[in-house]
């Protein structure tokens, strides 16, 4: 049976024996460890003293970069979504991602870091000293012992949480406390999980974005049969789905929209979500990965998601509460989040959708994905990639 990896995952291990771990997250030579036991790679911050602030700012600003501002403004003033985003690409655009998936690990557009000002308050002054603030703090507090604390990586948590640096250490310090509490969903999926988890279409990842340029997830729990999938593979699913998906900046900005579609559930569903798998579910959206939930959107909910729902709902906070939304079967009320034409067909949509391990088969042909996943303690091997060809 193919692998991801045989390596043993950093959640599965003591925070004394994580530290010396072998290349579980891909660590290289130039690696070093700090004085208290964190491993770093080359961090190379900026000097926050080189940045230029007030007016000076806009006068140093050079003539390529101001106008690409402008362009974004323009765009933000010109295309309004339903939440009062801007759209950010056309349809035309849009399209091509369905002809092409792929992560876009590149620098966000002007239009998306200009959300990304007004949203989460993020300039590079305060990128500049955040990073090297919350690196301090990890440091000094030694809560935690991240496998990585170069910029890229922290710069997840930050975004998560606006850029405060205590919020962004409490959700680190969650992230790898998470990890070791629950090492058997941080162990990598085989093939054929993966592929009857598509196959059976409980979890479907769109390879194109809504027309504010966030990803979609939709789980359809109602095809789920526990007694052929688990509960810990669904979450396995899962975590490899947000360890993807924040690979890609603009999506750390954005957030992403989840949907649930309770169509056919049972009160066997019901009777497997024990508070246990609630506090779990809601670790993963909320409080111990760094992704920006934008929403949450219900379909088709009956008396037994009240069943389902009474176990979570005291653990929701009025931030989280705020950010879930219950249609029923009137896909009219989705559309005012999301268009229809940003849909699969099943919800009055136009787009196909693509089964969960086709999804990955296509991500892991990208040598830079692959690259970023070993960082991860996801390792392609050859074996993988025939696998999926032979799929």
């Amino acid at each position: 049976m193919v692998r991801f990896t045989e390596s043993v995952p950093i959640g599965s291990l003591s925070r004394k024996d994580r530290t010396s771990a072998p290349t579980v997250f891909g660590s290289h030579p130039e690696n070093e460890k700090t004085g208290n036991g964190v491993a770093s790679s080359r961090v190379v911050t900026k000097d926050c003293n080189s940045l230029s602030t007030g007016g000076d700012s806009e006068k140093q600003r050079a003539p390529g970069k101001q106008k690409a501002d402008d362009q974004g403004q323009k765009n933000l003033e010109l295309y309004k979504c339903a939440d009062d985003m801007p759209e950010l690409k056309s349809d035309h655009e849009l399209q091509r991602d369905d002809e092409q998936i792929s992560l876009d690990l590149s620098e966000p557009p002007p239009e998306i870091m200009e959300y990304a000002r007004r949203e989460l308050g993020e300039t590079d002054e305060v990128k500049c000293q955040t990073l090297q603030e919350f690196r301090d703090m990890i440091y000094e507090r030694g809560e935690c012992l991240p496998h990585r604390m170069d910029d890229d990586f922290l710069i997840r948590f930050l975004r998560a949480r606006n850029f405060n640096t205590k919020s962004a250490h409490r959700l680190i310090v969650n992230y790898y406390n998470f990890k070791e509490e629950h090492p058997e969903i941080h162990q990598q999926m085989n093939s054929s999980e993966m592929r009857f988890i598509g196959d059976d279409n409980i979890i479907t990842v769109p390879p194109y974005r809504t027309q504010c340029g966030r990803r979609l997830l939709i789980y359809r729990i109602g095809n789920w049969d526990p007694r052929k999938c688990s509960v810990d593979e669904l979450f396995k699913a899962t975590v490899g789905i947000l360890e993807l998906g924040i690979l890609e900046p603009r999506q750390q900005i954005m957030g992403g929209i989840v949907i649930f579609d309770l169509k056919n559930i049972s009160m066997t569903h019901a009777w497997t979500v024990t508070p246990q798998v609630a506090s779990m579910m809601l670790s993963l959206m909320v409080t111990a990965f760094p992704v920006r939930l934008h929403s949450l959107h219900i379909l088709h909910q009956s008396w037994v998601f009240d069943a389902i729902f009474a176990v979570f709902k005291p653990l929701l906070d009025s931030n989280m509460r705020n950010k879930i939304f219950f249609h029923g079967n009137n896909y009219e009320s989705l559309y005012k989040h999301v268009s229809p034409q940003y849909l699969p067909k099943i919800y009055g949509g136009v787009r196909e959708e693509l089964p969960y391990w086709k999804w990955i088969a296509a991500i892991i042909k990208d040598p830079k994905i692959v690259e970023e996943m070993s960082k991860m303690g996801y390792f392609v091997t050859d074996d993988i990639r025939k696998s999926f060809i032979l799929s």
